[in-house]
């Protein structure tokens, strides 16, 4: 019980919430809330009610012994705050949960950031100071079985609702901890919609819908944020409903739009150093689970090979995302990652690989008005003992480069394409194949 001692936390201001008072109570409240599970411990925080329950008692303890007086709005805020912090995610939580938000940027307590609808924003939320946000960091990280602190300063970590966050705290970063969460969102858009928002033309969805059922092997190229994944999991989609998938990630994003899905995700390393699994473990493990496709959710390391070599041992139309900025940083990135294996393999011969694996190359970009779209797609073809792009089609802009909205036109560049003959053997019509490509669309 609390002393009957009247409690001052003083306010220059009786009419109004006062946020500094109320913070000054939140943290009285939580601290008692915490010291008093000393029986119950963890288990008390696994259960929302019984942690209500507990609070509204202390809550109701409380209000007769401060001056001046809590009102009914003070007491909802200071109860609802409370709550965040002990299960929800304390001065985010209203974030998570705004439409059009989907990277959350913590820079320290002082400075939250979002990406919403594609423009950077600063909001007016704070975290007390680097105490509670550390709090926080460990409450959420903690829950998983994993650690931050100087022996491991950085950690990767995927919250209830399926977002992805990443934390890194001094002494790697000066400023303090520095916390990025990418969004999880359960809606999915559907191929109709990125059609009318102008990320690819009618034409460009039913080649691709074409590619993909035929079992072209595509990989969706980009930066951060450009709209890879969202474009992976639509055209999912156009796999046959026959067809097994297995999917491999670091952390879970995919939501593919297929009956039967088996979704694989690495494991970091214990605190102990050991039980590491890594993508390209996965990879491998993929290869013996009789996928007929393989879906890597983004290439980055070492995998690369296994990703190529599962492209070329049957599992046609495998699909995977790759951070580059064209397709032709495209090529250049795979035979680096490649060449990072020590597996043996020269760069000739990684560069065939390449050409006998990859075969359409999915460019996307987001603009300076926030908008995505696909700008390029180009085919990937062995000539003469190189490999070439050749692209099929592409996005040319029109409006003034001083305007702030970026308006243009999606266009078929008219190229032959060797694809057509696998189209066919497939059991498709390569005339429709070669018909799309010389349609000219405008967005």
């Amino acid at each position: 019980m609390l002393s009957s001692k009247t409690l001052n936390f003083t306010t220059t201001n009786t009419t109004e919430i006062d946020t500094s008072r109320l913070r000054e109570l939140r943290r009285f409240l939580h601290n008692r809330l915490i010291d008093g599970m000393e029986e119950e411990g963890i288990h008390l925080l696994k259960d929302p009610q019984r942690l209500a329950n507990r609070l509204d008692e202390l809550l109701t303890d409380i209000r007769p012994k401060l001056e001046p007086a809590l009102s009914l709005d003070e007491i909802s805020l200071l109860r609802q705050e409370i709550m965040q912090e002990l299960t929800g995610m304390g001065p985010i939580s209203g974030l998570m949960s705004e439409a059009g938000i989907t990277d959350i940027l913590i820079n320290g307590p002082d400075e939250i950031w979002v990406d919403k609808n594609g423009r950077l924003t600063r909001t007016d939320l704070q975290f007390d100071n680097e105490s509670h946000l550390r709090l926080f960091l460990d409450r959420i990280i903690g829950a998983q079985g994993r650690q931050l602190d100087a022996r491991q300063p950085m950690v990767d970590a995927r919250l209830p609702d399926g977002s992805r966050l990443h934390a890194i705290i001094p002494p790697l970063c000066e400023t303090g901890p520095i916390v990025s969460i990418r969004r999880f969102h359960s809606e999915k858009l559907t191929a109709d919609q990125l059609v009318d928002k102008g990320f690819l033309s009618q034409t460009m969805l039913d080649f691709l819908e074409l590619s993909v059922a035929s079992g072209i092997n595509i990989v969706i190229a980009g930066s951060a944020g450009a709209g890879k994944t969202t474009l992976l999991n639509v055209i999912s989609g156009f796999i046959p409903v026959s067809e097994r998938i297995v999917t491999v990630e670091e952390t879970a994003e995919l939501q593919l739009n297929h009956p039967h899905v088996i979704p694989l995700e690495s494991r970091h390393v214990n605190s102990e150093g050991f039980g590491a699994v890594t993508l390209s473990d996965l990879v491998r493990n993929a290869l013996r689970m009789r996928a007929d496709r393989i879906v890597v959710g983004e290439v980055r390391g070492i995998e690369v090979l296994d990703m190529l070599q599962a492209m070329n041992v049957g599992h046609d139309g495998s699909l995977t995302t790759l951070h580059a900025n064209s397709p032709k940083d495209v090529i250049s990135r795979m035979e680096t990652l490649a060449l990072m294996g020590e597996r043996g393999f020269s760069r000739d011969a990684i560069r065939q690989m390449i050409a006998a694996s990859v075969q359409l190359i999915v460019q996307v970009m987001r603009f300076r008005d926030g908008s995505r779209r696909i700008v390029s797609i180009s085919e990937l073809v062995r000539h003469d003992d190189k490999n070439e792009i050749r692209e099929l089609f592409t996005f040319r802009h029109d409006n003034d480069s001083a305007l702030d909205t970026i308006s243009g036109r999606h266009i078929s560049l008219g190229q032959q394409t060797e694809l057509a003959a696998k189209v066919e053997a497939k059991g498709y019509t390569g005339d429709l194949f070669d018909a799309l490509l010389t349609a000219d669309y405008l967005c």
